[in-house]
């Protein structure tokens, strides 16, 4: 994930003195003057409590929301600025924190002992163990850029960036271990399909499996066409989906030798896959939400702002909970529908 760096351009005015007389002068500052006085009187007041109404929400349009994860009892989303939202599963009340030094959030994972695990782009993981109200900063002992983190079966927290590095901590963030496939190459993502069986997925279509929890990796399969993987996830050793740009989905079923493309009905880059037990779904920039009907993608109606949408998780009600940007975090109601290949 990088950042974009926007360059503001100053105009320069070049002031030059007036050559007529001192008096002609004085009378040009005068008259000016008064025309100057009689605008700001028509001039209405500044109405600053729109602004003030904004920062008293919990959450706001100016927060660019990058990832959610729940435990058994709370919902956490983090994003842009060192913003955490906490909230009730069963009940979306949400309340806002601010991690010290507003760092930039970029991904959240619920680890099975119930604690939270966040990643900023600062290279420092932040661990909670009361449900999001409270975080300890560990910073990771890389020089790579970091891009995407996960907890897996034994508690132990997974991250991934640059030069297809891969770190992992069993003590909380207190020590990290780190490996590279030596392959000059962003990881975009880790996933833990159940305790041993690992993928990681990144830029010029790499997808590499680990049968050992991580300890090994094989040999990479790259995707064609130098593939940019934005998501991927996979339900098995074997069958998985990965998205990218221009709406592109592809598939394997044999895990990654070979792949497929899907249809969708989107040019807008995918950002993430969620399933729950009997649907997969999709989602990317430009609220685009699809559904996996067995074969196919369809749109999902999201009702939502032409905003991207980064992450998503079910609410115990059944209902899709959406997280993405300008304070884009809504629940959306799904029809359930069985998922085939």
């Amino acid at each position: 994930m990088t950042s974009i760096t926007k360059k503001r351009y100053v105009d320069n005015l070049n002031v030059y003195k007036s050559s007529r007389p001192a008096l002609a002068t004085l009378e040009t500052v005068g008259l000016g003057l008064i025309i100057s006085l009689s605008l700001a009187g028509c001039e209405a007041p500044l109405n600053l409590e729109g602004v003030e109404a904004e920062k008293q929400k919990q959450v706001r349009r100016t927060d660019q929301l990058q990832g959610i994860a729940a435990n058994a009892t709370t919902l956490v989303v983090v994003g842009s600025d060192g913003i955490v939202l906490t909230s009730p599963v069963h009940e979306l009340y949400w309340s806002r924190h601010q991690l010290d030094g507003a760092p930039a959030l970029i991904d959240v994972a619920a680890c099975p002992d119930q604690s939270f695990v966040a990643l900023s782009i600062d290279k420092t993981t932040w661990f909670s163990s009361d449900n999001g109200s409270t975080w300890q900063p560990k910073p990771l002992s890389t020089h790579e850029d970091v891009l995407d983190l996960t907890c897996a079966p034994d508690n132990s927290v997974w991250v991934v960036g640059s030069f297809s590095t891969v770190l992992n901590s069993t003590d909380k963030g207190e020590s990290w271990n780190e490996a590279t496939l030596n392959e000059d190459v962003m990881l975009t993502g880790i996933q833990f399909v159940d305790q041993d069986t690992v993928f990681i997925s990144g830029e010029f279509g790499l997808v590499s499996r680990s049968d050992d929890a991580g300890m090994s990796w094989n040999m990479p399969e790259m995707i064609p066409n130098d593939f940019y993987t934005h998501a991927a996830y996979f339900t098995s050793a074997t069958e998985g989906w990965v998205g990218g740009l221009s709406g592109q989905i592809l598939y394997t079923e044999d895990g990654g030798a070979s792949w497929h493309k899907q249809l969708t009905p989107t040019e807008s880059p995918i950002y993430g896959f969620y399933s729950n037990a009997e649907t997969l779904f999709a989602f990317g920039d430009h609220s685009t939400l699809l559904r996996f009907n067995g074969q196919d993608w369809a749109a999902v109606n999201s009702h939502g702002r032409p905003v991207y949408l980064r992450d998503a998780v079910q609410l115990p009600s059944g209902e899709l909970l959406l997280a993405g940007g300008s304070g884009s975090l809504f629940p959306l109601a799904i029809q359930s529908t069985s998922s085939g290949k």
